[in-house]
């Protein structure tokens, strides 16, 4: 099998922000939320809506249950995108990751949709949680779609190289051979110089 010849020009030049953004405060805003979610449950439903939350002394198991995945969510969300985006400068990779959190983005935004309408605007009336389940996630669908729009992202200069095909094709095509008249000049040439040499002073 002939030898795969990869093109570096793939990579990216990522913008300091988006890396910033993406490698390190959104992931710590999404270990906040699986850290609440799954030690501090009474707090979370109060939080998210009060009239409908369950007494602090009994959370039903169901409920217990269902937040307890929300934050194996919460610390997938974190895991992946620090440590994948951390592995590669790879466009490819990050775009694809980064499009499935927008999809992401709007399933959370579209979730909080029962508190009323004009929760997605009025921003003096939101508490802690609001701003994680609409403000930042406001951002962080900002920052996504920039990024796949090409905003701040730049091709690397990537070095020329083959395509797998041309590459094959040159492994394969013949290679000239020497019969032993051949080596015998050859090295009859390279000792006839080798004997000038030691002839100079």
């Amino acid at each position: 099998m002939a030898p795969s010849f990869h093109s570096a020009t793939n990579e990216a030049q990522i913008s300091p922000v988006y890396r910033l953004f993406f490698l390190y405060v959104e992931p710590v805003s999404a270990l906040l939320g699986a850290y609440f979610s799954f030690f501090d449950q009474p707090t979370y439903l109060v939080l998210t809506h009060a009239l409908s939350a369950p007494r602090q002394d009994f959370i039903p198991i169901s409920t217990q249950i269902v937040l307890s995945q929300l934050s194996n969510l919460y610390l997938l969300f974190a895991v992946n995108e620090a440590l994948v985006l951390r592995s590669t400068k790879d466009l490819r990779v990050w775009k694809a990751l980064l499009f499935g959190l927008l999809v992401a983005d709007f399933g959370h935004l579209w979730s909080v949709r029962v508190l009323g309408w004009d929760l997605y605007w009025s921003v003096g009336d939101w508490n802690a949680i609001d701003w994680g389940n609409v403000g930042f996630v406001y951002v962080g669908a900002l920052m996504r779609s920039c990024f796949l729009l090409g905003v701040g992202v730049k091709r690397s200069k990537g070095q020329v190289t083959m395509s797998d095909n041309m590459a094959e094709k040159l492994l394969r095509e013949p290679k000239p051979k020497y019969g032993a008249s051949e080596l015998l000049a050859g090295l009859n040439v390279s000792l006839t110089g080798f004997e000038d040499c030691k002839s100079f002073p």
